[in-house]
């Protein structure tokens, strides 16, 4: 695939007054700050011609980015066009040798960090003797194990040599496992990746300034040589920590393993080399293309908000939230932080007001503590919440959300009640995570203005919002959820109402197959360990103790009623629920709980699964329930199944969310008849 944008390497000079003539090299793909620099075959060719046209009698060189970006690193859509090892090695391969053209300069260079820096654009700036970083600078961060690849063009070498085994570790292995954590400029400068750390409104002048000074010598750098001594035992404990992440079921990060481990041994020459080797069997392996894929649902799809119709959105220039506690609370406190518009918290008692008015309060002082926002905004912020027991307060809301009990008739209620008070445009959005969006609106007197606006806890982090359209949700509406959607910075996946929706509609689906399992010869640990295995971000009975027994048990219970020859409910969760246990486990543990085992029947007539087994199950049945989710037209499209589960519920992009995995596997095949997408369709989606 062509690189849309190609990085250009335009070369200017500086007489300095006292070091002489320094080549300021600035990276520029001449869009402004929203379309990043990228590193494709075109930037290559372009750093290699501005290397060869280097006027001779510099003294020194700076590069540097655009403005607010220095540079992102690969353009991975290209990643599709390569067709083969040797193809994938050779992308390695060059970028190695151009960027090395830098580091084999006689005379002293400096790498201005001025903005983002990620993937290649870390790596380029290590080529340099010298680096300094800006405050504004972020993201920083080299996450290419989160994508299926290692840093291959000098990373996994160059880090460890610089800031030693420990902080490598940390940049390379640990952040992108931590869902993809990125660094900043005072925290890349502490660890040691840069020399030196300026203020923005400053930065290109004292970093031109400082590299003067190193060309006179009026200033020196000195730097500790990073201590190799222990990498075997400090790479051991990263090998356990990536087990603990993703078990067996990542391949890139024991690969950067290796290469940091390598890079106490290797001449830098065969450091290079074993990363563009690893580099290139990579890109060739089903976990990239997946990585591919998902990095482009997430960053490019999502962003055309597929299913939200084209049409004006009404204004919200007020919110209400029906409910006061911390489901409510956080609804509170991210649209008045987002939105910044008047806030209306109801609920029937004093004490859940306090409650979340001392919550909501509390955020924001954090926030000021931190540094992110100063007092006067925080208090003014502040200002803008009213706590009522009084539903008049919602007059003159645009949007009002409910976040009470889950039961039909609670919700019903409120709305029937809010409506009394609000405008006949007024939108009226439901969290609930399985009830009927139709039935919810089926009394009111303007049912097409009730929108579902499904969150997935923690409010805060999760990115995913699921909209839900019942059947006589109108245009408008579903405008404005998706308008108000975008403002508040969440992810975006449109459907129509049925029973669990979409994300919760296969968790679902695995916590009924894996309860069914655990009800027969198995154990919730065997359960656990087989479907970690595959990467997961969290194990089943894990997940069923994070989001409450009871909140599955009714979840089970509403899709069981719906479609009893796929759901079923376990009678020992149902015990679990009763004797309002947590999970299985003990807290913090993985022993059963003595309270639990005692009550627990097994049926011993059904045979013991192997891990393989469980895994073939859980699979299975998640192949079938996807499709019937687009069968049913709950979903336009594929993409949606994995967007939905990357976003929600933490699906790793080397899988590429659901379908794409169970497309490799072959499953979906085995199950249906037929893949998701065929392979033609997937590379004509990759290239489109």
């Amino acid at each position: 695939m062509a690189e849309e944008l190609i990085t250009q390497f335009k070369v200017t000079y500086f007489q300095h007054p006292k070091a002489g003539k320094i080549a300021i090299m600035t990276m520029d793909n001449g869009a402004d700050y929203k379309k990043p620099n990228t590193f494709g075959q075109g930037a290559i060719d372009s750093l290699n011609e501005a290397m060869d046209n280097l006027d001779k009698d510099i003294k020194g060189l700076m590069l540097t980015g655009k403005t607010f970006i220095f540079s992102v690193g690969a353009n991975l859509m290209e990643v599709p066009a390569i067709k083969s090892v040797a193809e994938g090695k050779e992308v390695g391969t060059s970028g190695h040798a151009a960027f090395k053209r830098i580091m084999d300069l006689k005379v002293p260079t400096l790498a201005a960090v001025n903005g983002a820096a990620m993937g290649g654009g870390v790596e380029i700036g290590l080529y340099c003797d010298y680096r300094t970083i800006s405050k504004g600078a972020a993201p920083y961060a080299l996450p290419e194990c989160f994508l299926g690849l290692v840093p291959g063009w000098g990373g996994t070498q160059l880090v460890p040599r610089l800031i030693g085994p420990e902080g490598a570790i940390e940049l390379i292995i640990k952040n992108p496992l931590q869902n993809n954590r990125m660094i900043n400029g005072p925290k890349a400068f502490k660890m040691g990746l840069a020399d030196k750390l300026y203020e923005a409104v400053e930065f290109f002048d004292q970093s031109l300034e400082l590299l003067a000074k190193l060309i006179t010598g009026e200033e020196k750098i000195e730097r500790k040589p990073a201590d190799l001594s222990k990498i075997k035992e400090q790479v051991a404990a990263a090998r356990e920590f990536v087990k603990s992440r993703v078990h067996g079921g990542a391949i890139a990060p024991y690969r950067a393993c290796d290469l940091i481990e390598g890079s106490a041994k290797w001449s830098l020459d065969e450091g290079f080399e074993q990363e563009s080797q690893t580099l290139g069997e990579l890109i060739m392996s089903d976990q990239l293309r997946a990585s591919v894929y998902a990095f482009d649902l997430t960053q490019r799809r999502a962003k055309q908000m597929v299913g939200i119709p084209a049409v004006p959105p009404l204004p919200v220039n007020k919110v209400g939230v029906i409910g006061a506690g911390l489901m409510a609370s956080q609804f509170g406190l991210l649209f008045l932080q987002r939105l910044e518009v008047p806030i209306v918290m109801k609920d029937i008692k004093q004490e859940f007001l306090d409650k979340c008015k001392g919550y909501i309060e509390a955020q924001l002082d954090g926030v000021v503590a931190k540094g992110r926002m100063d007092a006067a905004k925080a208090g003014f912020l502040k200002s803008l919440v009213t706590y009522t027991l009084d539903d008049a307060d919602f007059g003159g809301c645009d949007f009002v959300i409910e976040a009470v009990f889950e039961e039909m008739g609670i919700k019903q209620k409120v709305f029937g009640d809010v409506e009394k008070v609000v405008s006949e445009t007024c939108i009226l959005a439901t969290n609930t995570s399985s009830l009927s969006i139709t039935e919810m609106a089926s009394k009111l007197k303007n049912p097409e203005r009730v929108v579902g606006f499904h969150f997935f806890n923690p409010v805060a982090v999760l990115p995913l919002l699921e909209i839900i359209r019942g059947k006589k949700t109108n245009d408008v509406t579903m405008a404005t959820a998706g308008a108000v959607a975008k403002k508040i910075r969440k992810t975006v996946v449109a459907m129509k109402d049925a029973p669990g929706f979409l994300v919760n509609r296969l968790l679902i689906r695995m916590m009924s197959t894996t309860s069914a399992i655990v009800d027969g010869s198995n154990t919730p640990q065997e359960v656990d360990e087989a479907m970690v295995e595959l990467g997961l971000p969290m194990a089943p009975f894990d997940l069923l103790a994070l989001v409450g027994p009871a909140v599955g048990l009714h979840a089970t219970e509403t899709l069981a009623a719906a479609f009893p020859d796929r759901y079923s409910v376990s009678p020992n969760i149902v015990k679990l629920v009763e004797m309002k246990k947590g999970g299985v486990y003990l807290p913090m543990t993985k022993e059963i709980d003595p309270e639990v085992a005692a009550v627990w029947k097994k049926d011993e007539s059904k045979p013991k699964l192997s891990a393989d087994e469980i895994r073939a199950r859980c699979l299975e049945g998640l192949a079938d329930e996807a499709r019937h989710i687009l069968d049913d037209g709950v979903v336009a499209e594929p993409q949606d199944i994995d967007t939905g589960l990357i976003m929600g519920a933490g699906y790793p992009f080397f899988m590429g969310g659901l379908t794409r995995y169970l497309d490799q596997k072959g499953i979906s095949k085995k199950v249906s008849g037929k893949p998701f997408l065929t392979d033609k369709e997937f590379v004509e989606y990759l290239n489109r």
